[in-house]
This record gives structure tokens, sequence and C-alpha cells, in this order.
């Protein structure tokens, strides 16, 4: 059985790493937008941030928009190949190890006894 990731797993950090990873490569967002868009509070969201960023996974860049200073965060391409594997893990988990396709319903099960 794959192993999923413990730095993506924890739920506020696979919720942070997915909209991350819907970015086009190279794209960044302002700290405050993705805090809107996670409605996570500032402090926990810096410190899954932290975490992300310890193991390579995002870059964050303080930069100056005119004298007021703005925070980005980007997913990296490590952190991409992350969310990547992270995702085919949990696909690999969620079907059945004979590759066969799950019964969705009771029409594809045998009714014979």
């Amino acid at each position: 059985m794959p192993e999923l990731d413990p730095v993506i797993h924890a739920q506020a950090r696979l919720r942070v790493t997915a909209s991350l990873a819907s970015l086009c490569d190279g794209d960044k967002i302002t700290f405050p937008r993705l805090q809107e868009l996670l409605d996570m509070t500032a402090g926990n969201l810096s410190t899954h941030l932290r975490k992300l960023e310890d193991a390579g996974y995002v870059e964050i860049t303080k930069a100056h928009q005119r004298r007021t200073p703005v925070t980005y965060v980007e997913l990296t391409r490590q952190g991409r190949r992350a969310f990547e594997d992270y995702t085919a893990a949990l696909r690999a988990l969620l079907n059945p190890v004979n590759g066969a396709a799950a019964p969705t319903d009771d029409s594809d099960r045998s009714t014979t006894p």
C-alpha cells in the first residue's frame, strides 16, 4: 500500500496545497487572498505554510506594492510533484488491489446466491 505524505495529509495543508496546485505553474497568490479562499486565520495559515515551506513545497516571497508590504505564496516544483504523488497514492488506496473497478450500484453486483 502506498503511504500518504504526512506533510500534505493534514487537512489544512492539503487544502493549501490543493489551492496552490490549481494555479498555473509559477503563479503566485497573496497571503490575504489565500487566507480568504481557505477561510483560515492568519496565524493558522502561517503555521501550515511554515511546515510546507520547511519541506520545500511552497515558497514565500515578501515584496512591496508601492509602500505596502505584500506576501506572495507559490507552490514549488517539488511541492507540485509531492501533491501529484499524494493524489496518485490516494487514488491507489481507493482502488481495489486487483485493479478492477469497484461496483458503483446494485446493478453491477451478481444476484445469484
